[in-house]
């Protein structure tokens, strides 16, 4: 009976009370989860195009605000400092970003005319986004396919009206439907990497990135996507915005945002991009993932009605905040920094300065101080991508605990009281510190649009890092490109970062750099024990250093695993790796639980002995076979770690039972039992018997021993390379005979004459044995020592391994069945390189690859990370996150693709005719004619004075269409010197002669 059956009707009601509770508040807590920041990425004014150069600029207080660049238009053509006049803007100087019309389209297998067409704030988004991918550790190869979103705070379309003015005709052709809309600003992200989460441009106005943001986390929290990219792109291009903008009378005359100050005038606007990587915190600490802060809960709402449709409404922006800070489950008391909207204006920064008081300072002054500041002061109204500057701030001073200078505030405005709120202005670099909890802030975002946006965000949880169990002395460092130049910047870049960031761990950088980053076709791989030494080795030095290209091949080289036979092995073999390699000790003590009742010693103490006694039971093949197979199971294990999988097996005599162990003939205990018992039957036969080396072919040295039945071919293991076994006399006597006819020969250390009919007592037995195990087809190809060709299904038999005992071991043939495979690699799985020697003898082409597990002189780390990294540097797919999983590490920021920029942009042919015409006659011509239209007869006068040539198709169509009007007949002569004279015609027309004309 159950223990449910025994409760009563209530008390089983009380269990699904509790039950459904359960349900209840774990549904509540996912809508309520803390989203992690993972990654992020910038290009910022002030040559602010990293977070780290970000961060200098903010903690050195510095101003990204400079002259306007006059490489696309004159400034000077549209400038009058004069306030109100008309089509003229009063400031000349922005927060700018450089280079913007430079690009790596190949990087990204865009065609250079397709990335003509590319709106350049797509184009920024696709190269930041791939740096907060690279900074996050989650690489777009990785993420591919996979229900990542894209959030994209997007408002500017001055490229496409730069592209219908060009004569390239681009706006028409057949990219632009995608190169040119904001929606192509994340729907190429969300193309280009594969990524198959909810994608959209969001449009409003000022506050278009942190809204992204606020939807990428309720993404999240639905599910709708595992991961997140959320940021926001704005680039002026044109002087329109900046006429705009001054004819609004909301621009600052020297381009500054003075927030807060009692001498705010207007706004200083600039350009930049943003992009963060986002992540559910409970799966970010799964991944170990490097959280850089925590998003705890944020709100959206609308200003709805005021006086103006950009006035800002104090009420909503009180609700916002109080409605993320519930969202948050966060009390106002806990907050301490406000990184405010504060665009510098007289109007909106006392609303929302009296906003935050009415939410923060409710009762009167705080118990704790409230700092408030404005990244504008810095790098200017960013507008579509202001709020994730704001952002990227407070992540920054949450990291470094400190809190940025806010710039230009020479006097307070009066328009706040100060005393009553305990909000003060950090104007210098200030230490963040909290009495009680974390730290955290908020970050608002209004847009002009009426919408606004508050996101509260917190440190990130402290980083617990375990004592590593084990470590090893060597680590690996991959770095790869799409060229070689790229590839030398790389480098460079990565020596300086690592110069000066010493407090970063080689195993980390290591770890992150594998991990974290695509691997392309040029490659390099460095080997080094400390940081100084990779450094040498960025630097230049060759040792431990290896590089190269990849062809674009479809598939990579074949590899072929090599298992080493007897002769290889030595006290101590692998004893580092068993030391500092927790899967290769796994493996090597599963064996020795297996091997403990088939023999009388530990399988440990034989191949690590606390003495050197030990050397001679190693040397007697009771103990030699099944310790070389073990080891060699354990390599193999290691390789496995990594990825390294063989596309061909071949073992070598005693090599041949661990092959099919890999391949799947039988099972790792019937291996070890097959080859256990194989090397105790031959241990008790009469040590009577020996081996030689043979330096002739097969067929001369069949042809010489023909006549003596005590010997046997044991080997041919190349095309001059053969072993003899058999009696010891008669070895001695036939090695005499062959040298007298100039054939080299040598006697080989072996207790026994193995492959001979010295054999032959124990097949019986040995049979026997066989017969108890199970046997499987391989399943990875596997190259027959009896045939020298590819296994059939007699090797998945008893009779197959007893005759594998007296047969010869067939290496050349099987190599060379290996070549004509297309294996182009052979890794050899043992304690010694001696099958590659032998390899290379049968194999004479250059390109193939032979490589060692280990060697007894050099140190196991080193020799079997340079294998590996020469398997990475021929195109070889290699699990980095595998082969390092058993140990502790943490992802580091290093340093991002260096990519190989052009420009790619839209020329106007009218700039190089009359620079100062530039592209605005369509504009104003537009103007003109939709004003003589609506009869306004002040705005056609001003309108037509900005139209400057008869390049302008669009008026001169116009005009065209109404020649028989003398006003335009003489606009359409093009005597321009008459503008002023016919605007007074027009001034003096009534309502009805302007419509009669127009008809």
């Amino acid at each position: 009976m159950s223990k449910s059956s025994e409760l009563s009707p209530l008390q089983r009601s009380v269990l699904v009370i509790e039950g459904l509770k359960n349900k209840i508040k774990t549904l509540e807590n996912a809508q309520t989860e803390a989203i992690a920041i993972v990654g992020m990425a910038c290009r910022f004014p002030g040559g602010a195009n990293t977070p780290e150069a970000f961060w200098h600029l903010l903690s050195e207080g510095g101003d990204g605000i400079s002259e306007l660049k006059g490489d696309r238009w004159k400034v000077n053509d549209y400038y009058d400092p004069k306030p109100g006049t008309p089509g003229k803007m009063y400031t000349r100087k922005a927060g700018c970003v450089d280079n913007i019309d430079q690009f790596d389209p190949h990087f990204f297998n865009i065609s250079p005319r397709e990335a003509m067409t590319i709106d350049p704030q797509h184009r920024l988004l696709l190269e930041v986004s791939w740096e907060a991918l690279e900074q996050s550790g989650n690489i777009p190869d990785r993420v591919q396919g996979s229900p990542t979103g894209v959030f994209v705070g997007i408002s500017a379309t001055e490229y496409s009206w730069i592209a219908k003015q060009s004569n390239a005709d681009l706006s028409m052709g057949a990219y632009a439907v995608t190169g040119l809309p904001l929606y192509g600003a994340a729907g190429r992200l969300s193309y280009t990497f594969g990524l198959t989460g909810p994608s959209m441009a969001i449009d409003t106005a000022c506050s278009s990135s942190l809204v992204a943001l606020h939807q990428a986390c309720n993404s999240l929290r639905q599910k709708e996507c595992d991961m997140a990219l959320a940021g926001g792109v704005n680039l002026f291009l044109l002087p329109n915005g900046f006429i705009w903008l001054s004819q609004a009378q909301m621009s600052s005359p020297d381009g500054r945002c003075k927030t807060f100050d009692e001498g705010a005038d207007g706004a200083g606007w600039g350009s930049g991009c943003g992009m963060l990587v986002l992540k559910r915190l409970s799966d970010a600490l799964d991944s170990r993932d490097p959280i850089l802060a925590t998003i705890r809960g944020s709100a959206v709402n609308q200003d709805g009605p005021t006086s103006g449709f950009t006035v800002p409404n104090s009420a909503s922006q009180q609700q916002v905040i109080r409605q993320a800070l519930r969202n948050a489950q966060l009390n106002p008391s806990q907050v301490s920094y406000i990184e405010a909207h504060g665009t510098g204006t007289p109007l909106g920064d006392p609303i929302e300065l009296r906003s935050l008081a009415e939410v923060f300072a409710q009762d009167g002054a705080r118990k704790e101080p409230l700092a408030i500041a404005s990244v504008k002061t810095n790098i200017g109204h960013l507008a579509s991508a202001a709020g994730i500057s704001g952002v990227m701030k407070v992540i920054l001073q949450l990291q470094h605990q400190q809190i940025a200078p806010h710039l230009h505030l020479k006097q307070p405005t009066s328009k706040f009281n100060w005393p009553e709120t305990s909000f003060y202005i950090p104007t210098q670099l200030t230490p963040w510190e909290v009495k009680e909890g974390t730290r955290i802030a908020g970050v608002s975002s209004f847009g002009a649009s009426g919408t606004n946006a508050h996101i509260l965000l917190e440190e990130a949880p402290l980083a617990s890092r375990s004592e590593a169990e084990f470590e090893r002395p060597y680590h690996l460092l991959t770095l790869s490109a799409k060229t070689e130049k790229a590839l030398s910047e790389l480098i460079e870049r990565y020596s300086t970062h690592l110069e000066t960031h010493r407090e970063l761990q080689l195993a980390d950088i290591c770890f992150t750099a594998n991990t974290g980053r695509s691997h392309f076709n040029h490659r390099l791989a460095l080997l080094a024990q400390d940081r100084q030494e990779l450094l040498d080795k960025l630097r230049g030095s060759e040792q431990n250093r290896w590089s190269g290209y990849l062809q674009n091949e479809a598939k990579p080289p074949k590899l072929a695993f090599l298992f080493t036979g007897q002769g290889s092995q030595y006290l101590n073999m692998g004893k580092e790796l068993y030391e500092t390699q927790p899967i290769f000790r796994q493996a090597l003590e599963q064996c020795e639980a297996i091997l403990r009742s088939q023999l009388d010693w530990s399988l440990l103490d034989l191949l690590y002995p606390q003495t050197s006694d030990s050397d001679a039971l190693l040397d007697q093949t009771a103990y030699t076979q099944p310790t070389l197979f073990a080891l060699e199971y354990a390599l193999v294990q290691l390789w496995k770690s990594w990825g390294i999988k063989p596309n061909w097996v071949m073992g070598h005599s005693v090599g041949e039972y661990v092959a099919a162990t890999v391949a799947g003939v039988f099972s790792l205990e019937d291996g070890l039992k097959l080859i256990a018992a194989r090397g105790k039957l031959m241990q008790n036969l009469p040590g009577e018997g020996t081996m030689a080396a043979v330096m002739a072919s097969e067929e001369t040295v069949k042809a010489a021993i023909a006549s003596d039945s005590n010997l046997s071919l044991a080997a041919i293991n190349g095309p001059t390379s053969v072993v003899i076994s058999g009696a010891r006399n008669a070895i001695t006597h036939w090695c005499n005979q062959l040298e007298s006819q100039g054939i080299k020969t040598k006697l080989l250390n072996v207790s026994h004459g193995f492959h001979s009919q010295l054999m032959e007592p124990i097949l019986a037995e040995f049979e026997a044995i066989a017969n108890s195990i199970t046997y499987h087809v391989p399943k990875i190809p596997l190259i027959s020592n009896l045939s020298g060709t590819r296994a059939d299904s007699s090797i998945a038999t008893a009779r197959y391994w007893v005759n594998h005992i007296r047969q010869p071991v067939r290496f050349a043939p099987s190599m060379e069945t290996l070549h004509q495979e297309g294996c182009k690699i052979f890794l050899e799985i043992g304690p010694k390189p001696i099958l590659l020697g032998m390899g290379r003898y049968c194999i004479s082409e250059p390109e193939i690859l032979w490589l060692p597990s280990l060697h007894p002189a050099i140190q196991d780390w080193q020799q079997i990370l340079s294998s590996l990294s020469q398997l990475y540097i021929r195109g070889i797919k290699v699990d980095w996150k595998g082969g390092d999983r058993p140990y502790t590490r943490q992802k580091s920021i290093l340093p991002t693709y260096p990519f190989q920029h052009q420009s790619y942009w839209v020329e106007i042919p009218e700039l190089a005719e009359k620079p100062s015409s530039d592209i605005m006659p369509n504009y104003y011509a537009r103007l003109a004619i939709q004003a003589f239209k609506n009869g306004q007869l002040q705005e056609f006068q001003h309108h037509l004075e900005q139209v400057e040539n008869m390049s302008n198709l669009e008026l001169e169509s116009f005009l065209k269409t109404h020649s028989q009007s003398p006003i335009f007949a003489s606009l359409l002569a093009g005597d321009w010197e008459k503008v002023s004279e016919i605007s007074t015609q027009v001034e003096q027309m009534s309502e009805e002669e302007i419509k009669s004309t127009i008809r």
